[in-house]
């Protein structure tokens, strides 16, 4: 067979630039599609039509989001590392069938150390162990915990690592924060697993949060949201008794679980407009990031304008991203004007979540009031219909406020020109933020 004439040098080159060209604008055009946030579903605000006392909103609720209010609940709230992080351990140490794990920060430290060897204990001694971790958020995490947990038995995978399939889903990120033991036993809230958030919230080296401890059949929502993405990750599908057991009423509070997934509606931003769009008296928003869109500004103005009080707690000084504090100080103006009462936490990082609406329902869980958690990330909330549990959260929130200082348009003002620039141009990232 004859050989192929060699090409000359200079075509060769101009091949392997062309192939160059072609490879850094494909790999250009994925990070821009990876880039742009989903598509707002909502143009406006929500009108009022609703009130949260009135049954029917529970019901648009349901009908609405597709999820049921389950009954028969009980929820325990942890403040702080130091509750939360030995009640998860002692849950962890107690599992005799199953633990399911999803989280988007796990760091490297004592607590990470701690949870990894909780979890190979309880792999060895039988119990199937799945660990999920958002592959950006665990990026601090070092490789030996990855591979303890591997050779100890624990499935651990990353969530949508950069692979050239994921190229265009890399800004989606999971920001849920879910544990399940035995089926039985669930947690959500704020907490990552990393020592900033360990002790109770003395220092700013503690951060402030809070997590809840979940009994009852919401339970079994709780394993759909872990479920949810873990057979993307794995290509398992969770069934059988082990994950999912009869569950009988424990408590008396009436739960449903909305979750968000990327590429689908933005259902954490529609439920939270509805719910805000229900207020006829209060609106509290605890939140670490605070970066809405153009429809919840909206919205709380209309809330404002119907008479709703309004009160929203945010970080301070003392945050882990400044880019995002210039960026929220733009829309501060606007809500003051409107009478809406802004607070910045002191001691430390706030980084707990939580809304409540009339003292009546309640929102918990993974997702900030942010343009991120509204169109970007996967994120699992619990809203609780109940007046008892609002006004627990509401003693949590206020005991909160009293360590917090109040905003006004006079600290606006003063704001140096530079910061007033660096918000401007970083709010061009919002989205992202």
């Amino acid at each position: 067979m004859t050989a192929l004439p060699r090409l000359p040098h200079r075509v060769r080159r101009k091949i392997r630039a062309a192939v160059a060209g072609f490879l850094i604008a494909v790999l250009f055009w994925a990070v821009m599609l990876a880039l742009l946030p989903y598509r707002r579903e909502l143009r406006r605000d929500v009108p009022h039509r609703t009130r949260a006392r009135d049954p029917q909103f529970a019901r648009d609720m349901a009908g609405l989001y597709g999820t049921p209010i389950i009954g028969g609940n009980q929820i325990t709230s942890l403040l702080n590392g130091d509750a939360i992080f030995p009640t998860m351990l002692r849950d962890i140490a107690k599992a005799r069938r199953s633990i399911t794990f999803e989280t988007y920060i796990y760091w490297s430290g004592e607590i990470a150390e701690a949870f990894c060897d909780a979890l190979v204990a309880r792999a060895q001694a039988g119990v199937a162990v799945k660990v999920l971790i958002d592959w950006v958020g665990g990026l601090p995490m070092h490789d030996d915990l990855i591979d303890r947990m591997h050779e100890g038995g624990v499935m651990v995978r990353m969530f949508r690592p950069m692979r050239p399939r994921t190229l265009t889903r890399l800004n989606n990120r999971t920001h849920r924060k879910v544990l399940v033991v035995d089926g039985r036993i669930g947690y959500t809230g704020g907490v990552g697993i990393a020592d900033t958030w360990r002790g109770d919230a003395r220092s700013p080296e503690e951060w402030r949060d809070t997590h809840y401890r979940v009994q009852g059949p919401v339970v079994a929502m709780l394993q759909n949201a872990f479920a949810n993405n873990w057979v993307e990750a794995s290509g398992e599908v969770l069934r059988g008794a082990d994950f999912y057991p009869v569950l009988d009423p424990v408590g008396t509070l009436d739960v449903q679980m909305i979750k968000s997934n990327t590429g689908s509606r933005n259902e954490v931003h529609l439920m939270l407009m509805t719910a805000l769009a229900a207020a006829t008296r209060s609106i509290r928003i605890s939140t670490p990031y605070f970066v809405p869109d153009r429809v919840a500004i909206d919205q709380l103005l209309a809330a404002r304008a119907r008479g709703v009080e309004i009160t929203l707690l945010v970080a301070g000084a003392k945050t882990d991203s400044r880019m995002v504090r210039h960026v929220s100080r733009r829309c501060w103006e606007e809500l003051l004007a409107a009478g809406v009462r802004i607070l910045e936490y002191q001691p430390t990082f706030l980084h707990a979540k939580m809304i409540i609406i009339d003292d009546l329902w309640t929102s918990i869980g993974s997702a900030n009031f942010d343009e991120r958690s509204f169109r970007l990330n996967d994120e699992a909330n619990l809203n609780v219909y109940s007046t008892a549990f609002a006004e627990e959260q509401a003693i949590i929130f206020e005991a909160d406020c009293v360590r917090a200082r109040v905003v006004t348009q006079s600290d606006l003002r003063r704001m140096s020109w530079w910061d007033q620039l660096q918000g401007m141009v970083m709010s061009l990232l919002r989205p992202h933020l």
